[in-house]
């Protein structure tokens, strides 16, 4: 009896020796805190570096240090579909308890902490999957139109009169939000924990003392960067005054859809060059300032058809918990949604590429046309 209580708890040690340093680092177990991290520092966003990469947005960790800053940068999910849930810090009982981001299928509550660039502090306004695709928010995002064709422009309205930079939730001064059916399901989606990429930005940030809140006085110098772990040279977004009111979404001057002229007062345009035409912006901006309508016209009418599903899909995996039904008509349910997802994105892809495919010949018409 003895022999098999002490090999039981040898396995025991042994795995706990054998998590991975990695996990251990995501600061996410067993920390709690008698002092609040500090608010957020205002900052814009890098420019996206490629197709397939995702915002996820800075925040403060705890380190034996104290608090230091992991600066915002862009990385890929570990798998098509899946979507960054930001952690965040929450108060209760007196302490301060971390509570770690995750990826899953749908953005689930994280405090309602309004990091900006998509995260108003309820869901993700940043972009959406189709298929294989990514498809970003111009409106909240910073991506060069040019070598990114996947985007569209869907404002978000913050309705806060002011801004709200706590980084917490609950206590003195935090936020008070509270979490929504929909963000109380997402935690029993399929979730994955920080990637190996993350983890590695996090141990260089972590590394680096400049980060230390004891250093920078809640204020990083460096407090986002375009590549992970890169905290030097180009990509890097420095921290702005503090005292300046941080906006709900920042983007880059040169990608903004009011941003009309530029270069010596020719038209920029910021949609893809396949629905452009090579003619002299200036003879052709009525065209395409009609062909920008149609495309934000339709992909106003899929985000609206898009919303409708998913609280009907919502819906129909709430009755089915409220009925207690067995696990097999739960995945009945899941493979059926999944195929109504599929066949709608596939439905929008088909629309999308008629428009464009019209808007090209409409092009073609007008290279034909002399200029009056």
């Amino acid at each position: 009896m003895r022999i098999a209580r002490f090999f039981l708890l040898f396995v025991l040690a042994a795995a706990i020796l054998a998590i991975p340093a990695p996990s251990q680092a995501q600061v996410a177990v067993g920390v709690s805190i008698r002092i609040g991290p500090p608010a957020l520092p205002v900052y814009a966003q890098p420019i996206c570096p490629g197709a397939g990469y995702i915002w996820v947005p800075g925040y403060w960790a705890y380190g034996p240090d104290g608090y230091f800053w992991v600066p915002g940068t862009w990385v890929l999910a570990p798998e098509p579909g899946l979507l960054w849930t930001p952690g965040y810090w929450g108060f209760g009982e007196g302490i301060y308890v971390w509570h770690a981001g995750y990826w899953g299928p749908r953005v689930g509550f994280y405090g309602g902490i309004n990091y900006g660039f998509g995260y108003t502090g309820v869901g993700f306004a940043g972009g959406y999957w189709r298929g294989g695709n990514y498809y970003y928010n111009r409106s909240v995002t910073n991506v060069n139109v040019t070598v990114i064709h996947n985007t569209y422009n869907t404002t978000v309205v913050n309705n806060n009169t002011t801004i709200n930079r706590a980084s917490f939730n609950g206590g003195p001064g935090g936020i008070t939000a509270r979490p929504t059916s929909e963000e109380m399901a997402a935690e029993h989606d399929h979730r994955v924990p920080m990637t190996g990429e993350q983890n590695r930005h996090f141990e260089a940030a972590r590394s680096d003392r400049s980060f230390l809140a004891s250093e920078n006085h809640g204020r990083p110098e460096v407090a986002a960067t375009s590549r992970s772990g890169e905290f030097r040279g180009r990509g890097v977004e420095r921290g702005r005054d503090a005292n300046m009111n941080r906006p709900p979404e920042n983007r880059s001057d040169s990608n903004r859809a009011d941003r009309s002229r530029d270069n010596n007062g020719r038209i920029r345009d910021d949609r893809p060059p396949s629905v452009r035409s090579s003619r002299d912006a200036s003879y052709n901006s009525r065209v395409d300032e009609k062909h920008q309508q149609q495309t934000d016209k339709v992909q106003r009418q899929q985000d609206t058809e898009r919303q409708k599903l998913q609280q009907r899909h919502d819906q129909e995996r709430q009755n089915l918990s409220r009925q207690n039904r067995s696990q097999q008509k739960q995945d009945q349910l899941q493979r059926r949604q999944q195929q109504q997802t599929d066949q709608m994105n596939r439905r929008h892809e088909q629309q999308s590429q008629k428009l464009e495919q019209h808007q090209q010949r409409e092009n073609q018409r007008q290279e034909g046309k002399p200029h009056k």
